[in-house]
């Protein structure tokens, strides 16, 4: 059975290259192919031959080709040679779908305050849960409502389905749920079986042979169209049983990729990126065309289309059609087809035609009686009415139509009644019985169910398991997996090169901060501490890991549900794919820290080293990933990574020796894998190397004025350094380690590094088992989410809800006489006083390699006051491109050509007097339907217009758009089709002034959500409107709305500009003129971009038909309106403009409304909002656990400085969460600026006033367990120095803000974000003065470094004010012990040295054993560090005025750095 392959658009290839191809796609011997009639398209000058804009490549077209008898040849050949089929029909009976929730059950979306209520019920609620679930009950039930009813049939190979319905009837539902795509619902019930085979084994064992098409396009933008397409093919290569003999791999991948590209028509996209709403790619319609082709890759015998010609223009949507037929009909295909507007041509391709209302089957049987069968139910047919439109129109209560003498009594109208209707017709009982047949033919004879497994069999690589369901074993499918993700990672050149630079830049800064450390005891504790900076800030790099996981989650369940590959393979594809990376990258940075702070100079010393370190990273990189792969959400798993965090580094044993940790928490020590990490980089270390005990570790010592001392260690004097012996001047690094971290060298082989490898193995096995067995794809059943009612917006729906019903006898009135073809006399000059806007040569070249590309080439056009013009075209000849360049939407390019308003040149508030609805559905996704449509009007109508007119023009405009019951569902939860509707709102209601342009404003919607949208469009145009539009697929009665008609062909030039006309008179009289002569039965739409070779039908005429537009006099008449428009404008008096101004409403109300629409926002945020709070609560209390009640001893004094130097990890915690929630907030402001709503300044300001609130809670919840378990205030400042701390950490929350916003701002992309916070954080961790002491840092970083850290400025005022005044009592264990010289006593002896450093005696009258503690009260600890408790003030508002300047930055950022390029 061949292929369902990607045999579509293009209809002229060469024969060999189509021979070859053919056989990649359908595994079969081939045969020369008949081939076509030449064409006049095959000329250098052609319109096709094409070009890719992007690359600057020129690709030459070749001779079309007879796709079914080039398919038909093939097959046969393919029989000949024994090839097995794959025919698969369906059958389901009793097929039903439920989703939860009842009949009006709704959904509506938590909040911060819900969120802090309930997480604490959590485990109360899973109690109860485990208790229920463990005690039987008959009663268990959960509310649920049926969304496709209980209905039977049956496809046989080579049928095709056409299912119809209004949105919400099913029609999706019914494609995923025989799709098999069953996950997003609660139940399927029913039968449903493929060739005999039952649903749970074809998801077991063929799940690539059954394929569901979703309507959006989800793709990876950075990949380029061919990478796209070889990474299918990669994973679907047939193995050698069917390949033709002598075929590589490579050659069947390359013939089958050259035909998609042909058959689709965007041969020259190849080169071209994909991209998305925010990287330039290839055009809509082109996008399209590469999702189809990517599901042709999976060669499936059923397969589920749904809407998939969204974005095509009608006569490559029509090819398309005609494609499947040809393929279904060859290769035996079973195919299912949802599309929302269906022309007659397509809809005359299918053989069967199924009807849903409300998930209800009220028509199943042939497409040719169904417009007869309805008729004779009582419904009318309205004269010029589509059969699609018709039939989706007796569904739809606001548009049916009863026949003469009929009404509602006495037709079915509900969907209860339909459904009766039809279960007693013929049709019914001809379905029952063609199931009877099918079933016992598949019961008896199994010979296409045996074919089929054989076949699939065949496909497989040699080795592949019978059971498996894919093409590929795991291992080629890691490969293929890795070469594609290694492809990503090399085309970011940018992330390349910023992850390499700042990785450098923190080994500089930590190599330059311990820079050539000495061998005696000064460098002893730093050596510690070199080590522990560079394992941390390489291990805890791998946080970015966190919001990896989250993307590409989609694409990951389209492809697993496509049969490319086991989810598993991915995780262990990102893994090796970013081991060439990493590795070189830690490589580096371990050099640098290595030999630039002096660490053992020896090759195994720095291998064991790089060894220990790079192991860590892999394991932490591994362990962030496992915990983004078990979360549902970014939230979620940075609540459970905080809460490791913590633990992961107070318990490495170096802040805390275990042997110092709590009895009942040192257990954390043996199961954190960096505690293995860093004692290996101890021991490495310190057994290679011996200590001098000098300096400051010799108790008593020269210091100040005392001078009496031996400079080199005497019998009467002490060394305080781990592991000395009495008298010794040396101490070896293992005694050293040994006695002040209880670490043994011996433990480097035979433990540390076997447990890391361990920790290492466990979680690259746990991130693989993960995504395998607990999935967290993105996805979900389409479900609305809504915003609880107010009085107000109760009130309001329950308004909408009655004038619904009021307009809809008015509505279908109007559409019957628009089909009856009554007219409404327009006069073209009615609102000649009102602004035209012209285009004269209009030209737009983009930069490519080597050069530029021209993209619109001498363009001219003029849009009236008054009149509907249409831009259209083949997928991909430049319309959204021109419509960008005329609403001056372009940033990158070189636009030239005259764009005019009333003959002069666009003025500031060209912007803000246009709407422009583009293509991409781009809007806060919290906000409600309602919110975001008042948003707009607030901000974009005048000031002058009151509050409550704009919120009157809302209702209307939710009216127009049919969105009552979706008013006040939230944004991020709509469908395709809603938010499409919700784009169109949102611009209507800002009423421009000048012109309104729009992007494919039909598609995606339904025949009669598109009717009703253009007779809107018309209305307005009707009331001195100016409206530009680009249009897909419209029907002859859509088409005869416009006035005027842009057309363009391939490269921007222009094939048509003038008027339509009544029943496109004009139009079809211009094209009939020079050979294009439109039947009267064929819409003119259609006929015009097929006549043009739009399509795979070849040109009509020899010449081409730009050039005909050029020498036409149509041209010179448009270019003499042009003039006469400007001539007339600019005899008008220049009109006076008070103030010319930019926005609509003034700065203040601006901030008002975007400040407002962010807190809303942020309140509907639970999981980021609740999750700081949770975070701030988290690591507080976990720092504060090692140091509960904490007193007055030494160590208890270096625990306050560890609890407090805590402070500063807040903005690590901070930055990450509010880095994506910034740059998401920036994607909708980059789409809301271009139309002047609102300035970047009330952007970034709004941005940081709505974190204000929930910064100050974060404060005080951190301040609270930090302060009063650690035992806080027990120093002069008491009880004032704590409420002193909570306005530093407030300080410290704000900064972190202020600082995560102002990265964000500098950034392209989240992944570039994250990169920032690791260096950062280390950079002003390090350089604070207390990390490294003020002393020992080197005069370089003490110079410059030091002062303009913040953090500094924030640890003086906190530690200044908590020792201020603490008095310090050692333990027994904390005294160094030193005998006097005979004859004195202790006091005697060292009084001049405590004198001088500071510290007591304890046992002054002594004379030998002498103790001596080295503080005396905790001023004496932070006085060498520079800091000063009468200076505290000023540091705290140093601190702030950091948050100011991070503020500024971020306004400007948001000022010049959009990154928006387009």
């Amino acid at each position: 059975m061949g292929e369902q392959h990607a045999i579509l658009e293009e209809p002229h290839v060469d024969v060999v290259a189509a021979e070859e191809t053919f056989h990649a796609l359908s595994r079969q011997l081939t045969q020369p192919t008949i081939v076509g009639p030449n064409s006049t398209r095959n000329s250098p000058t052609s319109e096709k031959y094409t070009a890719d804009a992007e690359k600057g490549v020129v690709y030459e077209e070749d001779e079309p080709f007879d796709l079914r008898e080039y398919l038909s040849s093939s097959n046969e050949a393919n029989q000949r040679a024994g090839i097995k089929h794959k025919h698969v029909g369906v059958t389901w009976e009793d097929f039903q779908v439920d989703v939860l929730g009842g009949a009006d059950f709704k959904l509506y979306i938590r909040t911060f305050g819900d969120e802090a209520w309930q997480f604490w019920l959590q485990p109360f609620f899973a109690l109860k849960n485990a208790i229920s679930g463990a005690i039987p009950s008959k009663n268990k039930t959960f509310m649920t409502r049926t969304i496709l009813h209980k209905n039977s049939g049956v496809l046989e190979p080579g049928e095709m389905c056409l299912v119809l319905g209004t949105p919400g009837s099913g029609c999706s539902t019914f494609l995923k749920a025989i799709g098999n795509e069953r996950a997003e619902f609660f139940n399927v019930s029913g039968d449903v079986r493929y060739a005999g085979i039952d649903a749970a084994e074809m998801a077991k064992s063929y799940k690539g042979e059954l394929v569901y098409n979703a309507e959006d396009d989800i793709h990876i933008p950075t990949l380029t169209v061919g990478q796209t397409l070889n990474f299918a093919l990669n994973t679907k290569t047939p193995g050698p049983n069917g390949r033709l003999p002598g075929m590589s791999r490579s050659e069947f991948n390359g013939s089958v990729k050259n035909m998609l590209l042909k058959m689709l028509n965007i041969t020259h996209t190849e080169h071209t990126l994909v991209g998305d709403a925010f990287v330039r790619g290839v055009s809509g319609g082109e996008r399209k065309r590469v999702s189809i082709a990517e599901m042709m890759t999976t060669r499936a015998r059923v397969q589920c289309w749904d809407n998939s010609s969204r974005g095509l223009d009608a006569s490559t949507a029509l090819d398309f059609a005609k494609s499947l037929r040809i393929m279904t009909d060859v290769l035996g295909q079973t195919t299912f087809v949802t599309l929302y507007q269906a022309g007659e041509g397509i809809y005359e391709l299918f053989n069967k035609v199924l009807v849903l209302d409300k998930g209800r089957r009220v028509y199943f049987g042939p497409p040719s009686e169904a417009r007869a069968y309805f008729e004779g139910l009582g419904y009318r047919s309205l004269p010029r009415q589509s059969t699609p439109d018709y039939l989706t129109g007796c569904t739809d209560p606001n548009e049916r139509q009863f026949a003469p003498g009929r009404s509602e009594a006495d037709v079915p109208c509900t969907p209860e009644a339909l459904e009766e209707a039809f279960l007693a017709s013929h049709y019914a009982q001809s379905i029952a019985d063609r199931l009877e047949k099918y079933n016992l033919k598949m019961e008896t004879e199994k010979t296409d169910q045996e074919a089929f497994r054989a076949a699939v069999m065949d496909d497989k690589k040699k080795g592949v398991s019978r059971k498996s369901p894919y093409t590929l074993g795991l291992v080629d499918q890691v490969k293929a997996l890795t070469r594609r993700q290694f492809q990503m990672r090399l085309q970011d050149r940018f992330q390349i090169f910023t992850s390499f630079t700042l990785m450098t830049g923190l080994a500089l800064v930590i190599g330059g901060c311990f820079y050539n450390l000495p061998p005696t005891s000064a460098g002893a504790f730093t050596r510690g501490s070199v080590l522990f900076s560079a394992l941390l800030t390489s291990s805890f790099d791998t946080f970015g890991e966190l919001p990896m996981q989250m993307l590409g989650r989609p694409i990951v369940r389209k492809q697993t549900g496509y049969g490319f590959y086991r989810p598993a393979a991915i995780q262990i594809a990102n893994t090796l794919a970013d081991i060439p990376f990493s590795a070189t990258r830690i490589l580096i940075y371990d050099i640098i820290i290595y030999f630039m702070s002096g660490l053992s100079r020896s090759a195994g010393g720095f291998f064991t080293f790089h060894l220990f370190n790079y192991t860590a990273f892999l394991s932490m990189q591994g362990f962030f990933r496992t915990i983004g792969l078990f979360c549902s959400n970014f939230d979620t798993a940075f609540r459970v990574a905080v809460f490791f965090f913590p633990n992961l580094v107070l318990y490495v044993g170096y802040m805390v020796p275990v042997n110092q940790m709590k009895r009942w928490l040192f257990w954390i020590f043996y199961i954190n894998p960096l505690s293995y990490a860093w004692a290996g980089l101890m021991e490495n270390e310190f057994s290679r190397i011996t200590l001098t005990c000098d300096g400051n570790y010799v108790v008593p010592r020269n210091a100040g004025s005392a001078s009496k001392y031996p400079a080199v260690l005497s019998p009467n004097q002490a060394c305080t350094l781990f592991g000395a012996t009495p008298g010794s001047l040396f101490v070896t690094g293992k005694a050293y380690i040994k006695a002040g971290y209880d670490l043994d060298t011996a433990d480097l082989w035979r433990r540390n590094f076997v447990v890391l490898l361990v920790f290492l193995c466990f979680f690259w096995f746990t991130q693989t088992i993960v995504i395998e067995i607990y999935p967290q794809f993105a996805g979900g059943a389409g479900i609305s989410f809504f915003a609880k009612e107010t009085k107000e917006t109760k009130r309001l729906n329950e308004e909408l809800r009655q004038r619904r019903i009021e307009k809809a006898a008015a509505e279908k009135l109007e559409k019957q006489l628009a089909m009856e073809g009554q007219k409404v006399k327009r006069d073209p000059d009615a609102y000649s006083d009102r602004k035209t806007f012209t285009w004269e040569g209009l030209n737009y070249h983009v930069p490519v390699p080597g050069g530029s590309r021209q993209l619109l080439n001498n363009v001219y056009g003029y849009v009236k006051p008054g009149t509907l013009t249409a831009l259209m075209g083949a997928s991909g000849a430049g319309k959204t491109t021109c419509l960008d360049v005329l609403a001056q939407r372009k940033n990158i390019g070189v636009v030239s050509g005259d764009v005019l308003v009333e003959g002069r040149p666009l003025d500031g508030d060209f912007a803000r007097g246009t709407a422009y609805a583009e293509q991409m559905d781009v809007h806060e996704g919290t906000a409600t339907v309602r919110e975001a449509m008042r948003f707009s009007a607030y901000l974009r109508q005048p000031q002058e217009i009151s509050k409550e007119e704009k919120n009157a023009y809302v209702e209307d405009m939710i009216e127009l758009l049919e969105l009552q019951d979706l008013a006040d569902a939230v944004v991020w939860s709509l469908g395709v089709e809603a938010r499409k509707r919700l784009t169109i709102g949102v611009e209507l209601a800002s009423k421009p002034e000048l012109l309104l342009f729009l992007d494919e404003p039909t598609s995606g919607l339904d025949a009669q959500s598109a009717w009703n949208l253009v007779r809107f469009l018309r209305k307005l145009a009707d009331n001195g409107q100016a409206i530009l539009c680009t249009i897909h697929q419209p029907s002859s009665l859509l088409f005869e709305s416009f006035d005027r008609l842009l057309l363009l062909g391939s490269g921007g030039n222009t094939i048509y500009f003038g008027d339509i006309g009544a029943d496109s008179r004009v139009m079809r009289e211009y094209f009939a003129r020079y050979g294009a002569r439109c039947p009267p039965n064929v819409n003119p739409a259609e006929y015009m971009l097929e006549a043009i070779g739009a399509g795979t039908t070849p040109r009509i005429g020899d010449r081409e038909w730009k050039d005909i537009w050029t020498d036409s006099p149509e041209f010179e008449k448009a270019k003499r309106e042009i003039e006469e428009i400007k001539r007339n404008a600019l005899a008008k008096p220049v009109p006076e403009r008070l103030h010319l101004s930019t926005y609509a409403t003034p700065f203040w109300f601006q901030l008002k409304t975007v400040v407002e629409r962010n807190s809303t926002a942020l309140w509907r945020s639970p999981a980021y909002v609740f999750t700081r709070v949770f975070s701030h609560l988290t690591v507080s209390l976990l720092v504060s656990l090692p140091f509960l009640q904490l007193g007055n001893s030494t160590r208890d004094l270096q625990y306050r400085i560890f609890g407090i130097f805590w402070t500063i990890i807040l903005p690590g915690l901070v930055i990450p969460q509010l880095e994506p929630i910034f740059l998401l907030n920036r994607r909708t402001f980059i789409r809301e600026a271009s139309s002047r709503i609102y300035s970047p300044y009330v952007f970034a300001i709004a941005q940081l006033l709505g974190e204000i609130p929930y910064s100050i809670l974060c404060a005080i919840c951190y301040w609270v367990l930090m302060v009063y378990p650690m035992g806080f205030g027990k120093g002069a400042a008491g009880t004032n120095g704590t409420g002193f701390m909570l306005l530093v950490v407030l300080a410290t929350e704000l900064f972190a803000v202020s600082l995560g916003q102002a990265i964000a701002s500098i950034s392209p992309s989240v992944q570039i974000a994250v990169l920032w916070t690791p260096p950062i954080s280390v950079i002003l961790g390090n350089l604070c003065g207390v990390t490294i002491p003020y002393p020992a840092l080197g005069k370089f970083w003490r110079s410059w470094l030091y002062e303009l850290d913040p953090f500094t400025r924030m640890l003086a005022a906190i530690l200044s004010t908590e020792l201020h005044g603490l008095n310090i009592r050692c333990k027994p264990e904390e005294f160094a012990i030193f005998n006097p010289p005979s004859g004195q006593t202790c006091a005697a002896w060292a009084n001049d040295f405590v004198t001088a450093v500071g510290g007591y005696i304890d046992n002054p009258n002594d004379t030998d054993a002498c103790r001596y503690c080295q503080y005396k009260v905790g001023d004496e600890f932070f006085l060498p560090l520079n800091i000063r408790y009468t200076l505290r003030w000023r540091d705290v508002w140093i601190f702030f005025a950091y948050f100011a300047f991070n503020f500024i930055a971020t306004i400007i950022a948001s000022r010049y750095l959009r990154f928006a390029k387009r």
